[in-house]
């Protein structure tokens, strides 16, 4: 992880940092997928430090992170399939009251399954496991980080299928591709493996013609 990725990281409201992720998933990075060089498609660069939050929320209920059989076929996402997303994505938001972890914990990082209560990171927990429930595959939700649109830190769920990555944001009831959200991508889990964490900044793509999605036929 570069200097500059780790400062932007450094700084995120609604995550913080941990050392840097085991190099089970570096088959996602060296393995490039052509279909991924469309916009819908997002793009991973290099294996990034796990939000450390997750790390502790992996710690205290490893059921949670723990890898299933990987499905290496994007999931086709059905009109049945897309409702699902729309449906959950609405019923969290509407369930949980939005509040920091500073004020409902008295931490600044504490990830966790809410109740009636949370922040980003826990309305994208609890999605990821109502959709589960439904019969999503685990390794086609994967919690993601960005910069909002005031550049603060920010987690949402995002749903890796082969009509595209949607996002399951807390703080929108519409589920949209990635790349309408108007955010800024910073690092995502790796659908092989939960527990490693991949870069979405171009700016760590230091073999671009041997990452994944970015190597071009021309």
């Amino acid at each position: 992880m570069n200097r500059v990725l780790f400062a932007v990281l450094a700084t995120l409201g609604c995550v913080g940092l941990f050392g840097i992720a085991p190099a089970t998933a570096l088959a996602e990075v060296i393995a490039p997928r052509t279909a991924e060089r469309s916009p819908v498609f997002m793009r991973v660069y290099s294996q990034a430090a796990p939000p450390f939050g997750f790390v502790q929320f992996c710690e205290r209920q490893p059921i949670h992170c723990a890898g299933e059989q990987v499905v290496e076929r994007r999931l086709f996402a059905s009109a049945e399939r897309l409702a699902e997303l729309d449906e959950v994505n609405r019923l969290v938001n509407a369930a949980i009251e939005p509040v920091t972890d500073m004020e409902l914990y008295g931490v600044e990082e504490y990830w966790t399954l809410p109740v009636t209560k949370g922040d980003c990171e826990d309305y994208a927990l609890l999605k990821r496991r109502l959709l589960a429930q439904r019969g999503w595959p685990t390794s086609s939700l994967l919690i993601t980080v960005v910069k909002d649109e005031k550049g603060a830190g920010h987690a949402v769920l995002t749903a890796r299928t082969s009509q595209g990555d949607f996002v399951l944001d807390n703080k929108v009831a519409t589920v949209k591709l990635w790349h309408r959200t108007g955010y800024e991508f910073i690092m995502r889990q790796s659908y092989l493996n939960p527990r490693v964490w991949m870069s979405l900044d171009p700016s760590e793509a230091t073999a671009p013609a041997a990452l994944a999605g970015v190597r071009s036929t021309r």
